[in-house]
């Protein structure tokens, strides 16, 4: 969240406006429409699989900012018509890569003129750090943020970039192991009497199948959403029922980690917000660790048991 705020308030101005691509992480939906209004920065929200929606949110915007694999629903962007749409319109694309990390996608390299990444999630991968990183192929781009950042402060500590870097000498392998556990769940799920939905980019029957094999390798990333049916309380009951997966608001770790995104990390949102992303009252965004795959089908299948 420091290297989005600093992005936004290092580029926007008090009467500024930036267009985002509904599909976004609670703590930035909440900054985008609670914070910066404070300082006269408003947003225009279009869903980001809804290019004519973009473009016209575009029209007078300082920048378009969205993420690879929205959060929690994870729906890919297209980010090269997306790229094309903010040069259209004289303005840069803004890209949060963390759920997809450097190993699947490289925004840059579809038009992109800034990156973040939540270093807390992937590139660091062990739960033991907070941090955010920005990135540019520009190094003249990045001087309004760099002068914020003298000013306000939202710097790592050099302990906490150590441990970003020790973490990203296994960023390969851990994002092709989670990848593949992450599919082998899915397909399970989407065979399941008491999932409503799954979603998940490199499943076959996912509406964002196309792109993840164009812009991702073919591969869907660790994270994958599905709805149980029972809504909040069922879902509940089966966190609770978990013994290897682990109820946590965090992702891209060594550890396999749940959370029902309505009640924890999309508290921001109004119940109309919610359904309007595609987040249920069921719905749980799961977090694909390094641990057998088989004992993670294992544990969820006696939780969907003894929560029934």
């Amino acid at each position: 969240m420091a290297a989005i705020s600093a992005v936004f308030l290092s580029l926007c101005s008090s009467g500024d406006r930036i267009a985002a691509a509904r599909q976004l992480y609670g703590g930035s939906y909440s900054l985008l429409t609670h914070m910066l209004p404070r300082y006269g920065i408003t947003t225009t929200f279009a869903d980001v699989s809804d290019l004519e929606a973009v473009a016209a949110a575009c029209d007078g915007a300082k920048l378009l900012y969205c993420e690879t694999i929205g959060n929690p629903v994870v729906t890919v962007a297209d980010l090269p018509s997306l790229a094309a749409i903010a040069e259209a319109a004289g303005i840069p694309l803004i890209v949060d890569n963390t759920f997809a990390s450097p190993i699947l996608c490289r925004p840059l390299e579809h038009g992109a003129q800034m990156v973040l990444h939540s270093a807390t999630k992937f590139l660091g991968g062990h739960h033991d750090l907070t941090g955010g990183v920005l990135c540019s192929s520009s190094a003249e781009a990045l001087e309004p943020v760099k002068a914020l950042a003298r000013a306000l402060g939202p710097t790592l500590a050099p302990f906490t970039s150590w441990l970003a870097l020790r973490g990203m000498a296994t960023l390969h392998l851990r994002v092709a192991r989670s990848s593949d556990s992450a599919l082998v769940i899915a397909r399970v799920l989407a065979d399941h009497d008491d999932v409503e939905s799954v979603n998940y980019p490199a499943l076959e029957t996912d509406a964002g199948h196309d792109l993840a094999a164009t812009l991702l390798g073919g591969r869907g990333g660790g994270t994958l959403g599905f709805s149980i049916a029972g809504g909040r309380e069922r879902a509940a009951r089966f966190q609770s029922e978990l013994r290897l997966i682990r109820p946590a608001a965090s992702l891209g770790g060594t550890h396999s980690l749940i959370v029902h995104a309505a009640s924890v990390t999309h508290t921001q949102l109004s119940k109309d917000e919610l359904e309007l992303v595609g987040i249920s009252e069921g719905f749980c965004r799961l977090s694909v660790g390094l641990e057998d795959v088989e004992d993670l089908l294992a544990d969820i299948d006696q939780a969907m048991q003894r929560s029934a």
